[in-house]
C-alpha cells in the first residue's frame, strides 16, 4: 500500500543534466499524491530548469554563495526546511549536507541512497547501484520512489521555458535574421575534459556542416566552455561564419535557444538533456563508456536523440560518422527538409 504524505521535499542540487533527468520522478510523485504539497530544493544555477514545472508547488534554492554559505548558512537552511514541516524528503543528491539538514529539520521520512555520507541519518536508505550504470539515471530516480509505493514507466522529461528567456531568444533570432530550425547548436564542453571530443574535430565538423546545409552554426556553453570554443574558431578557416555564444547565455536562455535549434551536437553533458527536454533533436558524443559514466546511464532520452559512442581512445569518433548520422536524422524526420 502506498504511503500517505502531505508535504513532500525533493532534493536535487547537483548539475543541469541531473535535474532534468529527475523531472519524470517529479511528475510521478504528483500523480501519486495529487493533493499533496511538493517542493524541490535545487542549486541556484539550475532553478530555471524547474521554475514553472506544473507538478511543483514551490522551488527552494540552496544559496551556497549567499545566505546558506558556511556553517551559519547551513544551520539557516536546516531551519528553513524545519519551518516548512515536511513529512517526506526524497534526497537524490545524497550528500552529508542534505542528509544532515533533513535530519536536523526533523523530517520524519527521509528516503535516499545508503552511503558513507551520513547515510545512517536516513530513515529509509536504499541500495545505491548507480555506479554500475545498469540503468538510465532517470530510471534510477524512479526506482527510489518504489520504496514509497510509487511506480510507473513514464520517463518523459519536462523543461519549462522562462518568459524573460523567451523574449531574449526571440530578439536574438530577429537580430540575427534567423527563424526556428535555421541553425545547428554545437556544445563542445563538458564537466570533465575526458568527455570532450577534440576541438579540431568540432572545427572540421562545423566546416563540413556549413558546406552541406544552409544552416547557421551557433556555439553554446557556459563560461568554462569559452576556451574550447576559442580553439575551435582558431583552427577553423570558416570561423567568421559562426556565432559564438559560449559564456553569454543563462541556463534559461540556453533552453529557449535550444528549443529553436534544428539540432544540437554535443559532448555527453547537461545541454543534451535540456535539448531533449524541450523536444529538440540531439546528437550526443560519448568519449567514455565506463560503468557509472556510460551510455546506458547518461544517454539523452527520447525518439529524437541519437548517440555516437567511443569505447576505445579519445577522438576515435570520426567527423564523417557524425555527418552521416546528421544526414540520416534529416532524412528520417518529416520536420526536416532534404537539402
Amino acid at each position: 500500500m502506498k504511503n500517505q504524505f502531505r508535504n513532500i521535499l525533493i532534493i536535487r542540487t547537483d548539475r543541469i543534466g541531473d535535474v532534468v533527468l529527475t523531472t519524470p520522478s517529479i511528475k510521478a510523485l504528483r500523480q501519486a499524491y495529487p493533493g499533496s504539497r511538493i517542493s524541490i530544493l535545487v542549486a541556484s544555477a539550475t532553478r530555471d530548469l524547474v521554475n514553472g514545472n506544473p507538478y511543483l508547488d514551490e522551488i527552494l534554492v540552496d544559496d551556497r554563495q549567499g545566505k546558506h554559505r558556511g556553517i551559519g548558512g547551513f544551520v539557516r537552511l536546516a531551519g528553513e526546511l524545519r519551518a516548512r514541516r515536511f513529512d517526506l524528503a526524497v534526497i537524490y543528491h545524497t550528500k552529508r549536507r542534505y542528509n544532515l539538514a533533513c535530519a536536523l529539520a526533523c523530517i520524519p521520512y527521509r528516503l535516499g541512497y545508503k552511503n558513507n555520507k551520513y547515510g545512517f541519518l536516513l530513515t529509509h536508505p536504499i541500495k545505491d547501484g548507480r555506479a554500475l550504470g545498469e540503468k538510465h539515471e532517470a530510471q534510477y530516480c524512479k526506482d527510489v520512489l518504489k520504496a514509497i509505493g510509487v511506480e510507473n514507466d513514464d520517463l518523459d522529461m519536462l523543461v519549462p521555458l522562462q518568459p524573460e528567456a523567451e523574449n531574449w531568444a526571440r530578439n536574438w533570432m530577429l537580430e540575427n535574421n534567423l527563424k526556428s530550425n535555421d541553425f545547428i547548436a554545437v556544445h563542445p564542453g563538458a564537466s570533465d575534459p575526458a568527455k570532450c571530443w577534440p576541438a579540431v574535430h568540432f572545427a572540421r565538423l562545423m566546416d563540413a556542416l556549413s558546406e552541406r546545409y544552409p544552416l547557421k552554426i551557433v556555439l553554446i556553453g557556459a563560461p568554462v566552455t569559452a576556451p574550447i570554443a576559442a580553439e575551435i574558431l582558431r583552427v577553423s578557416p570558416k570561423a567568421s561564419q559562426y556565432v559564438n555564444l559560449t559564456g553569454h547565455t543563462s541556463v534559461a536562455q540556453m533552453a529557449s535557444l535550444l528549443k529553436r535549434a534544428r539540432l544540437l551536437i554535443s559532448n555527453d553533458s547537461g545541454p543534451v538533456h535540456v535539448a531533449a527536454g524541450v523536444g529538440t533533436s540531439v546528437v550526443s558524443l560519448f568519449m567514455r563508456d565506463n560503468p557509472g559514466v556510460n551510455v546506458k546511464r547518461w544517454r539523452p532520452l527520447g525518439p529524437k536523440s541519437f548517440i555516437l559512442n567511443n569505447t576505445f581512445q579519445p577522438g576515435a569518433i570520426k567527423v564523417e560518422e557524425v555527418l552521416e548520422l546528421v544526414e540520416m536524422m534529416f532524412r528520417q524526420s518529416s520536420q526536416y527538409e532534404i537539402f
